[in-house]
């Protein structure tokens, strides 16, 4: 490893920066770590992209690449954050709050039921069909 300013081979140890080894060029001065680039190259990380989205499991990938499977769902996911569109909605929806429906389940007087808030997304305006999405508000 050569330093990056004058190319010069002597070098001494200077301490460690966040835990990697740092070095002192001894003819300019200047203070380095290792620059050398680590990590997979993109057209693997990519290959593993399209296998996964192809429909083979990660541990699959991770076998063929020589790759751990986290390290397969880290770059399916950094992927996934840099390049979806999110849809935009389309429409409207009617927000419904729905306090305390019960109802009992056979004869054992078990309570059953929802206090959460309920979205009704229209389906279909022409049959009045509507999609009940039911989420904690």
């Amino acid at each position: 490893m050569d330093c990056p300013k004058c190319s010069s081979k002597t070098k001494v140890k200077c301490g460690f920066v966040k835990d990697v080894q740092r070095y002192k060029c001894k003819d300019c001065g200047c203070q380095y770590t290792r620059q050398t680039h680590r990590g997979r190259p993109l057209e693997q990380k990519l290959l593993a992209v399209t296998l996964y989205v192809n429909g083979l499991s990660l541990n699959t990938i991770g076998r063929l690449l020589g790759v751990s499977t986290p390290g397969i769902l880290d770059w399916v996911r950094r992927f996934a954050r840099e390049h979806y569109e999110k849809p935009q909605p389309q429409g409207h929806g009617v927000v419904l709050e729905m306090d305390e429906m019960w109802h009992y389940l056979q004869k054992k007087r078990k309570n059953s039921g929802s206090g959460k808030c309920w979205i009704l997304l229209p389906d279909s305006c022409l049959n009045g069909n509507v999609v009940i999405e039911v989420r904690a508000c």
